[in-house]
This record gives structure tokens, C-alpha cells and sequence, in this order.
């Protein structure tokens, strides 16, 4: 559905040739992908950690995790608002289209929607070619990954999300598509919950051969994966120092970005397999 929406906005820019001057981003990825597909010299407006591309940082903050603050939006009188499809308030984003503000609902939940995203606000630029070839480079590498990496032996894996508590994801949610690229298995694919909370015992039980978490602009921190070292046993991951970081907002952000995640992480796995063949 976010497709549909979003693509019906973008026949209806190019019927009547408006294309809009003024535009706010109201999530961190709606500013990444505004700027990849061209349209960062049209930016006025955008949310908290809207920080890449550095260019972004200069831009007046207009929502955070609390919400947006609707009456300065109006005020900025854009003619086209980025938001995050689920993430932004939908009261508020519900009185921006009755005022007749167009939005771009934005929600990819698979490295090809990121693509199609940026084809899709191109569209809103002066000129789409910069998105058309950011979009053409994201499926070349793509494509690239999946042919050297994607076919080889799959490695199970916990991602580790958050430790008090222990979280991981289910096999359908973000950003389990950037480790399936790369042929890594999910140890809680079949988790009912998109997000689940689990125990260390439940981790242990499912054998792991690599353990994935995140680290921050500061890089990684050296106790992420101590919790685990009273099951270096138990756990080959921990054992065979198979305990990888990857930076956030590559991993955690849909947007072009998200293949350099997938770069690092196809060349993990396969160092695990390489120790394990």
C-alpha cells in the first residue's frame, strides 16, 4: 500500500509538471533518500538525527521521536513532506494531507524498495537522473552481492538488538533482507513477533555461528558480546571470535547505505564458512 500511495503522488507531479520547491523530510531515512535521488538543494526542513549527508545537519529540526511540530511545518509551507510510513503520527499527518500538503509515504521493507524509492522521488526532481543511476547502482551491487554470495553455504546468525533487554528480529523484518543477500540464516526466522525479546539459553540452544549487534558514530564498544563469554563453550560464534559490529545507521536505515552494511556482513559470513567449511 505505501507504494501505491507514494506512486500515485508521482504520476500526478508529472501530469501537471509541478514539481515541488519546498520539501520537509520527517525521518532520518526520508533525508538520506531525498539527497541520493537529488532533491537535497530542495530540503527546508527535516527530523532529528537527520545527519547524512553531512549537508543535512544544517537543516532546520522539525520532528523528533515525540512527533512533528505541525504548526512550524505549516509556517515552512512545503509543497511536499517525506515521512516515514508507521513511524510518524498519524493524526498529524492525517491534518497535513486535509490542508492539501502533499506527502510521500515512505516504508521500503526490502533492499529492492529502496531502489524503487529512489526511481520514485526522482521524480519529483528537476531532473530524475541522478535518482534513475543511484537506483541503476543500487541493483548493480546488489545483483553483484547476491551472485557471490547468495548462493553459498547459508550461516546461522543472531542479531543481537539491544542487550537489558536481549532482543533480536523475525525473518521478515528489517534488516534480516541485508543478511539473506549475503546467505546469513536466521536463528529466530520463525518468530511470531517482529522484534522479539529472547533469553541467552534460547541462543545457546539454537547454536549460532556468528553473533551480529551494531555500534554507534563512536565505533564499536568492546563489551558488546561479553554477556556471552561464560558460553564460549557452548557457542562456536564465541568461541571462534565470529562476533561481528556493524555501523547502525548502514544496518538499520533502508537506504542506499544499507549495502555497505551488506558488503561488510557477505565477507563475515563468509570468513565464517571459510573456518568452518
Amino acid at each position: 500500500m505505501t507504494f501505491i500511495v507514494t506512486r500515485v503522488y508521482a504520476q500526478e507531479a508529472q501530469a501537471t509538471d509541478s514539481k515541488p520547491q519546498r520539501i520537509i523530510s520527517l525521518a532520518p531515512h526520508t533525508t538520506e533518500l531525498a539527497y541520493a535521488a537529488g532533491l537535497g538543494s530542495k530540503l527546508i526542513a527535516a527530523s532529528d538525527y537527520s545527519d547524512y549527508p553531512p549537508q543535512a545537519l544544517a537543516l532546520e529540526r522539525v520532528a523528533n521521536y515525540r512527533g512533528i511540530k505541525l504548526e512550524r511545518i505549516l509556517a515552512l509551507k512545503p509543497d511536499l513532506v517525506l515521512a516515514w510510513q508507521g513511524g510518524n503520527p498519524p493524526r498529524e499527518m492525517a491534518k497535513l494531507e486535509q490542508l492539501g500538503i502533499r506527502i510521500f509515504y515512505s516504508h521500503p521493507t526490502t533492499l529492492e524498495a529502496i531502489a524503487d524509492s529512489l526511481e520514485t522521488l526522482g521524480t519529483f526532481a528537476d531532473d530524475p537522473t541522478t535518482a534513475n543511476q543511484a537506483a541503476s547502482d543500487f541493483r548493480q551491487t546488489m545483483a553483484q552481492l547476491n551472485q557471490q554470495y547468495g548462493h553459498q553455504k547459508p550461516v546461522r546468525y543472531f542479531y543481537q538488538l539491544g542487550i537489558s533487554p536481549l532482543m533480536s528480529m523475525s525473518g521478515d523484518h528489517w534488516p534480516s533482507q541485508i543478511f539473506a543477500l549475503c546467505g546469513g540464516e536466521n536463528i529466530f526466522a520463525d518468530s511470531p513477533v517482529a522484534y522479539p525479546q529472547v533469553s541467552k539459553e534460547q541462543v545457546i540452544v539454537r547454536r549460532p555461528e556468528a553473533i551480529f549487534t551494531t555500534h554507534g558514530s563512536a565505533g564499536p564498544d568492546a563489551n558488546a558480546f561479553n554477556i556471552w563469554l561464560p558460553w564460549r563453550e557452548q557457542l562456536s560464534a564465541v568461541r571462534d571470535q565470529h562476533l561481528y559490529q556493524t555501523q547502525a545507521d548502514w544496518l538499520n536505515r533502508p537506504t542506499p547505505r544499507a549495502l555497505l552494511a551488506a558488503q561488510d556482513i557477505c565477507k563475515q559470513l563468509d570468513e565464517v564458512r571459510k573456518n568452518h567449511p
